[in-house]
């Protein structure tokens, strides 16, 4: 990785310290001091104790549980900076909550989506990092630049390493929704793709009903979604393609979100191992088959293009 301008200043909400800690020593220098803490009464409290006036200025904190929290302490540090004349500030949200309530699918909600965009634009952030959107669509609520990255490769390369690759494998979309992100993925591994048709009921229950493509007996089946919140669909997901007789199941995510009970249905379910990215903290969770990739160097890489001004697309045309 090339060297850094002078210039460039890194700090770190709460959400995942250590995602920012691994990136900055990718970038080979140190991160931003701030100090961040609560008020006797709950309220937020943040002071930036680096000189930050005609910086361009990076904000890393990923909007997870307890979501409303985080965000909130994205919106403080980002007045921070804006009030203390920073040049640019981008907002490196790695996971971005409230992504799910994209539209109005009933009479009489919201789309919280486009309230929280707007509300980071409001705040001051000039430009916006994030990474597997649940729907890509969202780039376009905010007013400012956003540069939207793929943990797709860095999941690849793991299943590579593994061997998995090739007509032995058999890709799988567990819903039409994630169709093209595992035609994604099957252009790079290669293999087969399959995608199962998932009918939800309701907002918390979905039932897995038929596979189309394939074929799925005798083969390695990857599943791959954006994220994993309570693991109902990728859990339905994997059970249906062991049905279907695929020797073999380990299941992928960006986001490890894992609410409710996620961690006894992936337990519980067919899966040889579950793969996911570090977006998301992940402390005290206690699933053996689980296995955590860092997106730290590609984060890292992106902001380090930004920086200098370079394309990010590009990264991934390379591969």
């Amino acid at each position: 990785m090339q060297g850094l301008t002078q210039g460039l200043k890194v700090f770190s909400g709460r959400a995942n310290l250590p995602l920012a800690q691994q990136i900055c020593e990718c970038l080979r220098q140190p991160l931003g001091r701030v100090q961040l803490g609560n008020h006797p009464d709950g309220e937020n409290y943040c002071k930036i104790e680096e000189d930050v006036r005609g910086r361009d200025v990076f904000l890393l904190q990923p909007t997870c549980p307890p979501v409303n929290d985080n965000l909130l302490e994205l919106l403080i540090m980002i007045d921070s900076c804006k009030r203390a004349s920073a040049n640019r500030i981008t907002a490196v949200i790695p996971y971005f909550g409230y992504a799910r309530q994209d539209r109005k699918d009933e009479g009489r909600v919201p789309i919280t989506a486009k309230l929280v965009a707007n509300v980071i634009t409001r705040a001051g952030a000039d430009r916006v990092v994030a990474m597997d959107l649940h729907a890509a669509q969202i780039q376009g609520f905010f007013d400012v630049p956003v540069d939207h990255l793929y943990a797709g490769p860095v999941l690849d390369r793991h299943f590579a390493a593994l061997g998995l690759t090739g007509d032995e494998v058999v890709v799988v979309s567990p819903d039409e929704g994630s169709i093209k992100r595992a035609i994604g993925h099957n252009r790079r591994i290669g293999g087969k793709l399959a995608i199962v048709d998932k009918r939800r009921s309701s907002a918390t229950q979905t039932a897995q009903e038929n596979i189309i493509g394939g074929p799925v007996e005798g083969r390695v089946a990857l599943v791959f979604d954006d994220m994993i919140s309570t693991a109902g669909s990728i859990c339905g997901a994997a059970q249906k393609v062991h049905d279907a007789g695929a020797r073999e199941i380990h299941v992928a995510a960006t986001h490890a979100v894992f609410c409710g009970d996620a961690i006894k249905r992936l337990h519980d379910a067919p899966i040889s191992s579950v793969v996911v990215t570090d977006s998301i903290p992940l402390d005290n969770v206690d699933l053996p088959k689980l296995k955590v990739l860092s997106v730290a160097p590609l984060l890292a890489e992106a902001i380090r293009r930004i920086h200098h001004n370079q394309s990010i697309s590009q990264m991934f045309r390379n591969g």
